[in-house]
């Protein structure tokens, strides 16, 4: 049988061409006029997510 695609999961991370699994910023919901300006422009980036943690977004992303 065909294998499912996580949907929550499809939504929240995105995978780069190579393989690379990316994810938002925290904090980015209210408070921000207290942050230091380096810091806002920083949490515009995704970051990627570690070795283990991006293993288990593959596993549950049939797809990618």
């Amino acid at each position: 049988m065909k294998q499912k695609t996580r949907k929550a999961v499809s939504k929240k991370f995105t995978i780069t061409k190579t393989g690379k699994v990316f994810r938002r910023y925290t904090k980015q919901n209210h408070g921000n006029s207290k942050e230091t300006g380096s810091f806002r422009r920083k949490k515009r980036r995704d970051i990627e997510l570690n070795k283990t943690d991006s293993a288990n977004v593959l596993r549950a992303l049939p797809n990618a």
